[in-house]
């Protein structure tokens, strides 16, 4: 983890060289950032407080280590991210497109799970995509290839619970990103209906109150956690930087008349309660599970 030290100013120079190449690679909505960094900013975020277990970094994104309530000790561990971050660096491959599902799709990558100060506790490997999309919400599970028990057994680190409820505004929360090793902290403000974005859709985002979630790339696909409950209430995925209109990393609000508003510098995140319409019996992830609202592809 970086830190900038003002009595080394060589050390502080290269401190910041190093987070500008990091920054480079950081994902904001979808792959690229408009914003451009300040290393000031990066030496102020490194030194915040981060004090959870179960949180995960990508090459390109930030991500959690989950599983569903009823899930079994012996099922295989999971990790939650953005469907955006399926894309690119970590996956050779495209984004999902409007409309578009990865169900069930065969990959090997690692997954950095880390300690409670944000250094890394255990590199984990995941050899699927359970599900992801870019489709009313923003969101990915993986498979790891070890059951939860195992992970436990090796690492002390109990994963973190999906909430089956829907946010609700006025709620704290707290989005640490294992990217960055920063937690940021605010409230749900409100629901949006829609929120367009480039080419994509999401219904029913969740916009963050407008002082401490200010969220940059790298923190997509950050938990955003209820700080009461411990529970992944739902998932970081995007922000307006520079007040377009519903453009890559503008994204814009549009109510049930279709009167379109846009929020400079306000952050978004998407549900996740729902991915509890599509669990089966045995609380595993099953796009047949009969009432599952979840989009199945084209």
């Amino acid at each position: 983890m970086l830190r900038f030290r003002p009595n080394n100013r060589w050390a502080s120079l290269l401190a910041a060289f190093a987070v500008l190449v990091a920054a480079d690679q950081a994902t904001a909505f979808p792959i690229t950032s408009e914003k451009a960094w300040n290393p000031a900013l990066s030496a102020t975020i490194l030194a915040d407080g981060f004090t959870y277990n179960g949180i995960t970094a990508l090459s390109n994104c930030s991500g959690s280590f989950v599983k569903f309530k009823g899930a079994s000790p012996d099922a295989l561990g999971l990790i939650l991210t953005n469907g955006h971050c399926t894309g690119g660096g970590v996956f050779g491959g495209g984004m999902p497109q409007p409309g578009e599902v990865f169900y069930r799709k065969a990959q090997s990558f690692s997954v950095s799970l880390l300690r409670q100060d944000g250094s890394r506790l255990a590199g984990l490997r995941a050899t699927s995509i359970v599900y992801g999309t870019m489709t009313d919400t923003d969101l990915a599970i993986l498979q790891l290839n070890q059951t939860y028990r195992q992970i436990e057994t090796a690492t002390g680190v109990q994963p973190l619970v999906i909430a089956d409820q829907l946010p609700q505004p006025g709620t704290m929360i707290d989005i640490p990103s294992g990217y960055w090793k920063r937690t940021y902290s605010c409230q749900i403000e409100s629901l949006v209906h829609v929120l367009k974005e480039g080419n994509w859709t999401f219904t029913n985002s969740i916009r963050y109150s407008p002082v401490g979630c200010e969220v940059i790339g790298g923190t997509s696909g950050s938990p955003i956690l209820s700080p009461v409950t411990g529970e992944v209430i739902a998932i970081n995925n995007t922000g307006n930087e520079s007040g377009k209109t519903c453009t890559v990393n503008n994204p814009c609000e549009v109510d049930p008349s279709g009167n379109v508003t846009v929020i400079k510098g306000r952050g978004y995140g998407q549900q996740t309660y729902t991915l509890y319409s599509c669990l089966n019996a045995k609380a595993e992830f099953d796009l047949d599970t009969p009432g599952c609202v979840l989009p199945k592809g084209r």
